[in-house]
């Protein structure tokens, strides 16, 4: 009898996998940090015998070299893959004994790189399971656009031969369990449910029921950006990534951090939106660790810069760096923990800006000192938008600042997770900013119109 744990990387939008039977089993698309992997296969009582990668990653640093050496695993990598480290090198079609009467096979699957694969989990020669990657989605596919521009759209034509060979080569009853898609960005776009059989996939997968000239081409304009920090992922993973240190940063008291401020390093307060803009370090951008802190503190982050993490709890801190580690950003170089008023020097007092909804927007849209600057994604802007708004996603925003108009600057996004994003550097830099906390449908209930995008508000 076969067992499938899956561990949640929900920050990154991403599920890893432990499979196996009584005594061994195979660690798919590891995380960085291990140790719940690890712990994994403790509660199953099993050891790890095989560590597999379905591609070299773009979106994390994998845990899989360590994963290996640390248990003594077998790790297998697609052969063409092109790494500096030894690993056994998968082939198409190349079956390794995971339990008694549990295999792995692999499937090349080309697409989301160009030499991805994924692993079909058979018992007694029965398919049960697929590893698919980034390949076949949940009611979607990998994005093809991660590798080279000249190579994307060839990918995206990959992508839909390898959905059907996959949906032509396993039974309807397989179980389809891919590393990406439950708000990675790795997706072209993003999953609904938590899971799916080949079966399902057949009757609603794009990949599966458009002709392949429809596929790509909706495949191609549905891409949106990709966060910047994808590019140093892939070359990590190649390298061999190196181990993981977790153990708490040097403790920063208030002069330490002005004078990080002041040398241009970041301070990121981790606490939550409400909290921050109640009071914080002046200067200090506000990621809320129950955010999704490594996407976007990686995201607009100069790579390599160093950050100081203020966090509410030593718990809260202790989650961050984890999060952080999985994308690259492995120490920070300095920490503290409590509240701003620990955090400021003598004589100082925390900054601090007001809050809203969108019926206080309504209020005022339409006085002449009152900016409104929508700080979502490009295909969320096309699904309408508020009358006169100014649109810079938040990613590009920190180098845009002398972009957004003179004004009381209200900023919003879907939710308002990156609205306190954008409102926290717009505030760092002197500017007079209100966050709205608000979800977008209610600028409609507010009486705001949203208009279509390509019409000019």
């Amino acid at each position: 009898m076969f067992f499938v744990d899956t561990i949640e990387l929900a920050g990154l939008g991403n599920r890893s996998y432990l499979a196996g039977g009584a005594h061994t089993a195979v660690a798919v698309d590891p995380p960085r940090d291990l140790d719940q992997v690890i712990a994994a296969a403790v509660r199953r009582g099993v050891r790890i015998s095989h560590v597999v990668e379905t591609h070299i990653h773009n979106d994390y640093v994998s845990g899989g070299l360590e994963l290996a050496r640390v248990t003594g695993a077998v790790y297998l990598v697609p052969a063409a893959a092109d790494v500096s480290f030894e690993r056994f090198a998968v082939h198409d079609g190349d079956t390794v004994e995971i339990d008694s009467g549990l295999a792995l096979r692999a499937i090349a699957t080309p697409g989301h790189t160009p030499h991805h694969t994924s692993y079909v989990l058979e018992e007694a020669g029965v398919a049960v399971a697929v590893f698919s990657g980034g390949s076949l989605l949940l009611g979607s596919v990998g994005r093809p656009d991660l590798v080279e521009p000249r190579l994307t759209e060839r990918l995206a034509r990959a992508q839909h031969t390898s959905a059907h060979r996959l949906a032509e080569e396993l039974p309807d009853e397989t179980l389809v369990l891919p590393t990406h898609g439950f708000g990675s960005f790795c997706s072209s776009r993003q999953a609904e449910g938590g899971h799916t059989t080949i079966g399902k996939e057949k009757t609603g997968n794009p990949a599966l029921v458009q002709d392949v000239d429809t596929f790509v081409a909706e495949l191609l304009a549905g891409l949106d950006d990709v966060p910047a920090y994808y590019a140093h992922m892939g070359p990590a993973n190649a390298a061999g990534p190196a181990q993981i240190d977790l153990t708490p940063p040097a403790v920063a008291d208030a002069d330490a951090i002005a004078a990080r401020l002041a040398a241009g390093e970041w301070v990121v307060d981790l606490r939550s939106r409400v909290a921050f803009a109640e009071g914080h370090v002046a200067g200090s951008f506000n990621f809320e660790a129950d955010g999704k802190v490594a996407t976007y503190l990686a995201w607009l982050i100069p790579w390599g810069k160093p950050v100081t993490l203020l966090a509410a709890s030593p718990g809260q801190l202790a989650a961050a760096q984890r999060e952080l580690v999985r994308v690259g950003i492995d120490r920070p170089a300095a920490a503290a923990v409590g509240s701003p008023a620990s955090w400021v020097r003598d004589g100082e007092t925390p900054a601090s800006f007001p809050r809203a909804a969108f019926t206080d927007l309504a209020k005022r849209l339409g006085d002449d000192d009152v900016v409104v600057l929508d700080v979502r994604r490009d295909s969320e802007r096309a699904g309408g938008h508020v009358p006169g708004s100014v649109h810079i996603p938040v990613h590009q925003l920190h180098k845009r600042l002398d972009d957004v108009p003179a004004g009381e600057v209200w900023v919003h996004c879907a939710s308002g997770m990156r609205a306190a994003i954008a409102a926290s550097l717009l505030d760092a830099a002197g500017r007079k900013v209100v966050a709205i906390d608000d979800g977008f449908a209610a600028a409609v209930e507010a009486g705001i119109t949203a208009v279509d995008a390509g019409i000019t508000a």
